[in-house]
């Protein structure tokens, strides 16, 4: 258990409650341990935390066009370009033209999911037969043999668990239910497209990726020949329409309350569609924070990202440990009146408690400007 020096006071002109009833012409800005579940300050600054007009150094935030990536020829997810790494996460993104997997994979290092961002197509395991669509989640345990079908491009995250599993969030005083009911996974049927895949005289190859290296192990037949299954460990989906998430009409709440799931040494959340506060002193924007214990990453998927400037489906942000962040200048000026009666963004957002670094690919499409996003002095 963690003895962390705890005792809140209120000093000089400040709210007494977090995100809301900010003194007039204040800006607040939230310093936290532990993400946002550890102890917290909240300051109220006379000017944006973001007001620089230079910035200079290594813990400027990066922007990716991950669209502007080139696709590659055929299906194939070990070859997928790597985004950002560290030894707990391995985030790539699969950007492949249509077609039918030739050979199967199997991931050695870790637990995975795939975020399919476009396209659609079938998923075939050790599990069954999946379909899956656009926006869809699926969790595929350390192990587990796949491959898929596209009859038309495919984009998707790759989000490795290195070393780890994936988990629910303890979700606390709303109960199990909340968010999304664990009824609504979906897993693989052993179904007429499962068995009719299956083959005895035909040569397949499954490509297992274990600390980075693939090896190849061939078989005179599809190894895909599981005839029954039972247990609690499964290939599951979840779409982001199926999630229902937590909303507070009087007060702004922290990204951490719509974690999806969760790994060792990371978490994945998802922001969906959901109606702003409606209270007159509850902010209705992501308030102004310096993350001080995790880098934060966003993939913007769809939608008007209404906190953000310039930035597009597609893309992502990575946010370093320490650096203050918060609505860009355009998004500022409806921090307590939004034009909308709800937000239509869904965004992945990975909270990583090491730090992240940034692969080839994504260098090769960031914005380098993005730290001047802020500015209103250009």
């Amino acid at each position: 258990m963690k003895r962390y020096i705890s005792y809140p006071r209120v000093a000089g002109v400040a709210s007494r409650q977090a995100h809301a009833d900010l003194p007039p012409g204040t800006f607040e800005r939230e310093m936290s341990k532990d993400g946002f579940f550890g102890p917290a300050a909240h300051l109220y600054h006379r000017h944006p935390p973001t007001g620089w007009i230079e910035f200079a150094g290594a813990l400027r935030p990066h922007a990716f066009d991950l669209a502007a990536l080139p696709a590659q020829e055929a299906p194939a997810p070990w070859e997928a370009a790597e985004i950002v790494a560290n030894a707990a996460l391995r985030l790539r993104f699969w950007k492949s033209a249509a077609g039918r997997m030739d050979h199967l994979v199997r991931n050695g290092d870790g637990d995975e999911i795939l975020f399919i961002h476009s396209g659609a197509g079938e998923l075939f395991c050790d599990f069954g037969h999946l379909s899956f669509a656009t926006g869809d989640y699926i969790v595929v345990p350390r192990g587990t043999m796949w491959r898929i079908e596209s009859g038309q491009p495919l984009a998707a995250l790759l989000i490795e668990a290195t070393q780890g599993s994936y988990r629910l969030p303890e979700k606390g005083l709303v109960g199990p239910h909340a968010l999304f009911d664990a009824a609504m996974l979906d897993v693989p049927q052993l179904d007429e497209p499962f068995r009719a895949q299956q083959s005895d005289n035909e040569r397949w190859q499954v490509r297992v990726k274990r600390r980075a290296a693939i090896s190849t192990i061939t078989y005179p037949f599809n190894p895909l020949d599981v005839v029954g299954w039972h247990g609690d460990l499964m290939v599951a989906r979840i779409n982001v329409r199926d999630i229902r998430p937590l909303m507070s009409h009087r007060y702004h709440l922290p990204p951490s309350a719509h974690t999806t799931f969760v790994a060792e040494r990371f978490v994945v959340c998802t922001f969906v569609p959901r109606p702003f506060e409606s209270d007159p002193g509850a902010i209705k924007v992501p308030f102004f924070h310096n993350n001080d214990d995790y880098d934060e990453l966003i993939f913007y998927h769809a939608g008007n990202f209404f906190s953000r400037d310039n930035i597009h489906p597609g893309m992502v942000t990575l946010h370093p440990c320490g650096f203050t962040h918060g609505p860009h200048p355009k998004a500022l000026a409806n921090v307590l009146q939004q034009p909308k009666s709800a937000t239509d963004e869904v965004a992945v957002m990975i909270d990583a408690r090491d730090p992240l670094d940034i692969g080839a690919a994504a260098h090769s499409v960031e914005w380098p400007g993005y730290v001047d996003s802020w500015r209103t002095d250009k």
